[in-house]
């Protein structure tokens, strides 16, 4: 559990960084699409790629629940 926690951080400083979010901006995100959980649920595949894909991944996601 401890590796998912680890990964959730670092997805939401990766993207933080490449969309110029303040931590407030990035929290506001994440809690109203749920990229928390949608982390959570595809940490498997995820935790294997690059910054690039995981952001991309976010991306379409916010994208497909708008």
């Amino acid at each position: 559990m401890k590796e998912i926690g680890n990964f959730m951080a670092y997805c939401a400083e990766i993207y933080k960084e490449e969309k110029n979010l303040s931590g407030k901006q990035l929290g506001e995100l994440f809690n109203k699409f749920d990229i928390w959980s949608y982390i959570n649920d595809c940490y498997g595949a995820l935790h294997v790629t690059g910054p690039l894909y995981t952001i991309q991944c976010i991306d379409e996601y916010i994208s497909a629940n708008q």
